[in-house]
């Protein structure tokens, strides 16, 4: 369940929590990243499992867990005694308040606590006219030594709602490998590749895509859909793929890992994902514009860091399937356009979302509080 790195001579230990290493999860992708850097060459890195995600137990199993769970954490703690905790969560009722437990216990053993949150809702609208509630969560967000965010919107919210807290930005980053960027992958194909991957869930625009696509078919634009991922809505969106006749249109791929995801973005020419979920940093933007794929987006979470309007991709507003589509046929009849917003996506990638820089800025936090 807890899978420590090899101890560095002099590296203070760090323990971090989040779901299980190996699940499909944006969170679990953070790990492995700092796991897999030149971090954990500087920092004893230990993991402790949390959550629901890459577990197989059920509704018994899942009860005991949460029962014994901070109990098994504080054992960790006796035993590892590691320097920092860091904590990965989200503003979600439910991650709230199972890692609440942990960042109390963390504290009452006084350990330094990282306390990082992937996306949810802000701070401000987390209680929303619950005010015993809303200053526990003030009271909360002063308790960590550190706590980071993802996005600059984020940053100014907290700050706004808790002003005692000490706030750190960390972008989240994502591997850099060579790809074909030449003109021909662009503006040879008549029809437009689009893909969209991510959990199978309303609210990440799944449906909008979808519609879009009907749209553009009756205005005669040659593209096609290759939806990548896995979720509750799988069989809802095969229901409206069906319903909209779309079938010779739009592919479902279930999840796709390694070779199999690689080969995805590179047969794509744009990412579609007009999401109004409350999001963080999508691996998924990172990994598209990192492999030439034009983002065609909704800006929200962190999304505008990333992507500037007209420069790195196109923005469409949420629930708007039609100025998706209209956005769509913009890029499948500019391809000139869309090749140069793919050149730049993929140089602001590499200037501003590696994993040396994430690795970097996560061990002058942990050298600041070590």
């Amino acid at each position: 369940m807890q899978t420590p790195s090899i101890l560095k001579a002099g590296g203070s230990r760090v323990l971090l929590l989040g779901p299980a290493r190996g699940a499909v999860s944006g969170v679990s992708t953070h790990l492995n990243q700092l796991f897999d850097s030149a971090l954990a060459q500087q920092f004893a890195l230990l993991h402790f499992q949390v959550g629901s995600e890459g577990r197989k137990d059920g509704r018994l199993g899942a009860a005991w867990r949460l029962m014994t769970s901070p109990l098994a954490f504080a054992a960790r703690l006796a035993a590892a005694r590691p320097r920092i905790v860091h904590i990965n969560t989200s503003l979600e009722p439910r991650s709230y308040w199972r890692d609440l437990a942990y960042l109390m216990i963390a504290k009452l053993a006084r350990r330094k606590v990282i306390y990082q949150v992937h996306g949810g809702a802000l701070p401000a609208e987390f209680f929303a006219g619950r005010p015993l509630l809303t200053g526990l969560l003030r009271r909360v967000l002063s308790l960590p030594d550190s706590v980071v965010l993802l996005a600059h919107s984020e940053m100014t919210a907290y700050a706004a709602f808790a002003p005692w807290a000490r706030l750190t930005r960390i972008a989240n980053a994502v591997s850099i490998a060579d790809i074909d960027l030449r003109a021909a992958r662009y503006l040879a194909p008549k029809t437009l590749e689009i893909a969209y991957l991510g959990r199978l869930a309303a609210d990440k625009g799944v449906f909008e895509i979808i519609e879009a696509m009907r749209l553009l078919r009756a205005r005669g634009i040659a593209a096609r859909l290759t939806i990548a991922g896995s979720g509750a809505a799988l069989h809802e969106i095969r229901a409206a793929i069906g319903k909209a006749r779309l079938e010779a249109q739009v592919r479902l791929m279930g999840a796709v890992f390694g070779t199999a995801k690689q080969q995805l973005w590179a047969a794509t020419h744009v990412f579609a994902f007009p999401t109004y979920h409350r999001e963080g940093l999508p691996y998924a933007l990172l990994e598209a514009i990192a492999s030439g794929a034009v983002p065609v987006v909704s800006p929200v979470g962190a999304i505008p860091d990333v992507v500037q309007e007209g420069v790195h991709g196109l923005f469409v507003p949420p629930h708007a399937p039609e100025a998706l589509a209209d956005a769509l046929e913009r890029l499948a009849l500019d391809r000139a356009l869309l090749h140069r917003l793919a050149l730049a996506a993929r140089a602001r990638t590499i200037d501003q979302y590696s994993i040396a820089r994430l690795a970097e800025e996560f061990a002058a936090l942990y050298a600041r509080l070590a």
